[in-house]
Formats: C-alpha cells, sequence, structure tokens
C-alpha cells in the first residue's frame, strides 16, 4: 500500500528532476551540435547551416561544437557517450559513421547499438579531381594514367567518405596509387597545386568551390547515378570504373536511448527546414540532394 508520505516523496522527486528529463518540455536549454572537423570545413559549413535554421525552430540556441580527431571519430565518440536527453547532437554522414566501423581497428564505440538517427538531411557524393592544369580531361584519362605510374602515384583525402571513396576507385580500377591523410580537404589543395598530388577525393563544398574559382577540375562523382543538383557532372561509373556506388547521406544522430519523443520533435523539425526552398538551394550549391526521411 502506498503511504502518505512515499506519495509526496514521489512528487518531490518529480518536481526537482531537471526539465531535460522530461521529453515534452524539449528543448529546455541550449542544444549542441558536434562536428568531427574544423571551422571552414565541409562539415562544419552544412553545421552551421543547420544550426542556424534549427535554432529558429527550437527557439533555443544551438551551440557548434568542433570536436577534431580521428578523421571524424572524437566527434562520433562524444554524441555516444553523452546523455541521451537531445541536447548533444551529431551531424555527420551515415557512410562515415559507418566506416568508422570497419577502418578502425578498434572502433570507440559501436555506432549500430550505441547512435540512432534522429533526421535525414541530403544525399551526396565525394569527387574525383585534380588542379586545373592537369593535362587529364577525364577519369579515364587519370585512370590509365595512375595505372601507368604504379605506386609512385599518390592523392590526397581527408573524412572517411573520402578516404572509402578512394580505396573504391582504387580497388575497382587496379589503380595503386599511396593514399595520404589530411587534416580537412581543404588542406590537401597546396599539394595538389604544388605538383606533389596526382589527385584528391574531395567532399563537394569544398571541392565544388574550388572547381568554381578554376581551381581544380572535378572528373566524376562516386553515386552511381547523376544528382539532380549536378545534371553535368558524370559518375564515376560513366568515367570507367565499373560498380563505383557511394552515396553519402547527412544526419542528424544521438545517443541511442535518447527518448522516442525528442527524436520526433528533431525529425519534424528538419522536415520543415528541408521543405524550404533556400535549404534545397543550400545543399544543390553544394552538390547534394535534400533527403527528408521520417
Amino acid at each position: 500500500m502506498t503511504t502518505r508520505r512515499g506519495m509526496l516523496l514521489v512528487a518531490t522527486v518529480a518536481v526537482l528532476m531537471p526539465a531535460a528529463a522530461h521529453p515534452q518540455t524539449y528543448p529546455s536549454q541550449d542544444i549542441h551540435f558536434v562536428v568531427g572537423f574544423p571551422p571552414g570545413s565541409g562539415a562544419d559549413f552544412v553545421t552551421r547551416f543547420i544550426g542556424e535554421k534549427l535554432q529558429a525552430k527550437a527557439q533555443r540556441s544551438v551551440v557548434v561544437e568542433n570536436k577534431v580527431g580521428a578523421a571524424g571519430n572524437l566527434a562520433i565518440q562524444t554524441v555516444a557517450r553523452a546523455k541521451p536527453d537531445g541536447y548533444t547532437v551529431l551531424l555527420g554522414t551515415g557512410s562515415a559513421t559507418a566506416a568508422s566501423m570497419h577502418l578502425l581497428k578498434n572502433p570507440p564505440v559501436n555506432v549500430t547499438r550505441d547512435l540512432r538517427i534522429a533526421a535525414t538531411l541530403s544525399k551526396q557524393a565525394f569527387m574525383i579531381a585534380v588542379d586545373a592544369k592537369s593535362p587529364y580531361k577525364t577519369l579515364a584519362e587519370l585512370t590509365e594514367a595512375m595505372k601507368t605510374k604504379g605506386e609512385a602515384a599518390n592523392y590526397g583525402v581527408a573524412a572517411m567518405s573520402g578516404i572509402v571513396t578512394g580505396e573504391l576507385y582504387k580497388s575497382l580500377t587496379g589503380v595503386k596509387a599511396t593514399e595520404i591523410r589530411f587534416r580537412t580537404g581543404a588542406d590537401s589543395l597546396p599539394e595538389l597545386f604544388s605538383g606533389k598530388l596526382d589527385y584528391i577525393s574531395i567532399d563537394p563544398q569544398v571541392g565544388l568551390a574550388q572547381q568554381a574559382q578554376g581551381k581544380i577540375r572535378i572528373l566524376g562523382h562516386s553515386a552511381g547515378t547523376r544528382f539532380n543538383s549536378l545534371p553535368d557532372m558524370p559518375t564515376m561509373a560513366e568515367g570507367g570504373v565499373a560498380g563505383m556506388d557511394l552515396v553519402g547521406w547527412w544526419a542528424l544522430h544521438v545517443p541511442a536511448a535518447t527518448p522516442d519523443a525528442v527524436v520526433e520533435k528533431l525529425n519534424g523539425w528538419v522536415r520543415e527546414i528541408l521543405a524550404e526552398k533556400a535549404t534545397q538551394d543550400f545543399f544543390a550549391a553544394s552538390g547534394g540532394d535534400v533527403f527528408p526521411r521520417p
């Protein structure tokens, strides 16, 4: 039998519990967006755009935290081990979080167990590019030249998706180029322009901006079909890399135990944001198509 004293104790605990513990009051404090790359990177660019949009919906400040390290895995670990209350959110690609489970000998977390997707944002592909002064005009020309160069060939990568794209390109073509890793895609550009790199596997945010300035030439992207936002850019498969079909999709990831009610709020806000023309134009400008999922 429940005593009056027991009922009073339960009521007191309920009053003293922090608002963050009650999904129906979410959000009652600032939301922290965690990104695994530094300010100015493609990932940071996307994170800050979505953060600003979500801030207007949630009526709470969205704070961007750049947790740089281990090709984005420090950020993944930070969010996976955070309190599951919806106030610590990872902005990243599903392909990158999945890759961390297979490219690292000892992954810091089990992403399929420790994280869940709150909302998807867009889909995009990584790109193989060369210096604009390079003699290679097509991906087929680059592939032929790199096969001839053998192990003396090299290329630059940064993010997990770029690493996977680079490895698949080599595996499907027989190219033996040596991978050289950089902190960000932008960091690989000086080495490309100086001739120390033969090509790069670059994210579309940085790649398209550099191509628009006439600094690099993008030879193809990793998706199996052309994007609505890039109707004139050929796929790598069209460039002779048969079987290449790698699409990255941006998403909001939260700790696995985050309440459904909180996830539904985040998902609803994001779907409203993706319906806005300004958002569609933003992702199109960086080579992506919006990708809303319930």
